[in-house]
């Protein structure tokens, strides 16, 4: 077996990328404070051709070297945008009609395998800071949480593989 060239690989340029028909997802950054850990769901987030990547609170945005170490560009290619408070992005998404969907372990959460999500709904996804989730405050105005199950000892997964995880079992119930 024989590994593909980049050229080989057939990727769009921005300006394609930009006008292609998008996954109905945005990532919502609650807090997040690791700049590589925001350039990792940049990346990911291009990879799965997703909406775009709202920033919150203490969030890093772009331009920024540490964010570019890990997103290698994605953040010409993602649509992003900053609020100050996690609250007012929460209540600017849902007026564009997103249901707001917490990745957290929380009571009566859903577990990922079993939720089915609508083709003609938009989701806004909130991960949030690696060491205390997504905020109470956040939580308080969710539409819905979906929980990754985890079988090992450890408490939780690290934000950018749990956006991957998240991600991917969206774009592969919606597109595939």
């Amino acid at each position: 077996m024989r590994k593909l060239k980049l050229d080989e690989l057939n990727r769009v340029d921005i300006q394609e990328f930009k006008e292609q028909e998008k996954l109905p997802v945005v990532v919502v950054l609650d807090n997040v404070r690791s700049m590589h850990n925001v350039g990792s769901v940049f990346r990911t987030a291009d990879g799965f051709s997703i909406e775009k990547v709202v920033l919150c609170g203490i969030t890093a945005q772009p331009p920024h070297r540490e964010i570019e170490k890990t997103a290698l560009g994605a953040t010409q290619s993602v649509d992003w945008v900053h609020f100050e408070d996690t609250l007012k992005a929460i209540e600017s998404l849902r007026t564009e009609g997103y249901q707001i969907i917490a990745i957290e372990q929380a009571e009566n959460s859903t577990m990922l395998n079993t939720f089915k999500p609508n083709s003609h709904q938009k989701y806004a996804l909130i991960f949030g800071n690696e060491v205390n989730g997504v905020s109470d405050e956040a939580m308080e105005k969710i539409d819905q949480c979906i929980e990754i199950p985890q079988f090992g000892t450890k408490h939780s997964f690290n934000i950018v593989i749990s956006a991957g995880i998240v991600l991917w079992d969206f774009f592969a119930k919606l597109k595939l």
